[in-house]
């Protein structure tokens, strides 16, 4: 069965065909296209096109198809081109002719833009858990690993102490503004294209209002024109997919670093490692290799998108067509790699003695230069001072701890005593209580508002 083909003579060729139909990937919109077929035979009754009987024999069969997909029961044809040919003509295998009348007003233009975002306003949710899943194994880190120091970095080089927990933090907020533009995503998405027929609106006088509340739309379209060429949700939805990807990769990345025997801070699940067909001695970051590898493939789908979107000349193009596969891809791949991840992290084991090895006096380095600032010295003056330190303590092989009294007092006068107090990777640590800094008094904070955040549903 086709949906068209009066005006043509001859039959669209095999191959073209095969190009043409979207079937293959079209049918994971199959319960949304039977929610939208429904809300549009009510909104054909009240618009008087169909009568009660003929809206209700239309519903009842449209409710045997949805028993059908829910049951996997639903019986494809090779001549099912789309999602909406396969539903009518099953529609009219049940019912006989009248199931042409649900088509009335309606173009597959709209229809597809409405399932499509029913199917995301459907699935955001379930995405929104999985991210609040890995928070939560971050959160739970944060809580455990509360009282061990690890060293921090910038450009990839030990710059400061840092608590643990305000390092397993720092991966939960990222995906905590993941959710915010999931949350703002999901009321861009919910405008309802339907009832704008293929480019010029429908004849009938439908109650789009009606039919949007009956889906749980918040809106309807304001141009049918701009509806049915509208993906804009489909490609803030595969940038935010993106977005979660290279969150996901950053974390990977550490992970696998700290977990190396170069740094071995980190020790992996065996449930989340595998090994050498031949080193019988590896035990790989698979789990963590993927996620940061699947990021490069998220990326892709979001640029394919936008690549296809760029130049698009009308209302409906055929192009759009492409809009699926990459929501679909996108959805997959998070939804098997967050609850992965989740465990994993839960599942590692810290080495708090090899973290505090590299706890060395020259990461107090700024805590020396503070120090100076207290004693009344400029911070730029006490920054020069402290690096002809760090200099000094490098050519005599030494670290800046293990420095004398004359030493210290060959670079300023202003060294005291006292100076050996600041060579103490918790006191660096505790001295940062300003809201957000790691001190574990400011990291308690941190985790009651992680936790809140947490407590927030999309």
């Amino acid at each position: 069965m086709k949906l068209w083909g009066g005006r043509f003579s001859d039959r669209l060729d095999a191959a073209a065909w095969k190009l043409n139909a979207s079937i293959e990937f079209d049918r994971r919109l199959a319960i949304q296209d039977v929610r939208g077929s429904l809300a549009w035979a009510a909104a054909l009754e009240s618009a008087g096109i169909l009568s009660g009987e003929e809206s209700a024999q239309i519903r009842a069969g449209l409710g045997v198809i949805e028993a059908e997909f829910q049951n996997e029961t639903f019986p494809f044809q090779e001549q099912d081109e789309d999602i909406h040919t396969a539903v009518e003509r099953r529609l009219g295998e049940l019912i006989g002719a009248l199931a042409g009348k649900l088509h009335s007003g309606r173009s597959r233009n709209d229809q597809v833009a409405t399932d499509l975002r029913l199917w995301l306003l459907d699935h955001l949710p379930a995405l929104d858990e999985e991210l609040r899943g890995l928070q939560g194994a971050l959160l739970d880190r944060a809580r455990v690993d509360m009282g061990t120091l690890m060293p921090g970095y910038t450009h990839l080089q030990p710059a400061q102490p840092v608590l643990l927990s305000h390092w397993w933090l720092s991966h939960f907020w990222p995906l905590e503004r993941d959710r915010g533009r999931l949350r703002g995503l999901r009321e861009r998405t919910a405008v309802l294209p339907l009832g704008s027929g293929a480019l010029a609106g429908t004849p009938f006088p439908i109650d789009r209002e009606a039919i949007a509340a009956e889906l749980g739309f918040a809106a309807v379209s304001e141009n049918s024109i701009d509806a049915v060429s509208d993906r804009d949700f489909a490609a803030e939805f595969l940038f935010c997919a993106a977005l979660v990807g290279i969150h996901l990769s950053r974390l990977a990345e550490a992970v696998i670093l700290f977990s190396s025997a170069e740094f071995g801070y980190f020790t992996l699940p065996d449930a989340y490692t595998t090994g050498s067909s031949l080193m019988p001695q590896k035990r790989n970051p698979d789990v963590f290799e993927l996620a940061r590898g699947k990021s490069g493939a998220l990326l892709g789908y979001l640029v394919g998108l936008m690549t296809t979107l760029k130049g698009l000349p009308s209302a409906y193009d055929k192009d759009l067509q492409e809009d699926k596969v990459p929501v679909f891809n996108a959805w997959d791949t998070l939804s098997v790699l967050l609850p992965v991840l989740a465990n994993a992290v839960k599942g590692l084991s810290i080495q708090g003695e090899r973290m505090h090895s590299g706890l060395g006096a020259d990461l107090m380095a700024t805590d020396l230069a503070d120090y100076l600032v207290e004693k009344g010295i400029p911070f730029r003056q006490a920054h020069t001072l402290v690096g002809k330190v760090v200099k000094l303590s490098g050519r005599l092989g030494k670290t800046l701890d293990e420095m004398d009294m004359d030493e210290y007092w060959s670079i300023s006068p202003q060294f005291d005593s006292d100076v050996v107090q600041v060579f103490s990777a918790s006191r660096s640590v505790n001295r940062r209580r300003a809201y957000g800094g790691t001190a574990p008094s400011a990291v308690e904070v941190q985790i009651l508002s992680a936790q809140a955040a947490l407590d927030r549903e999309l």
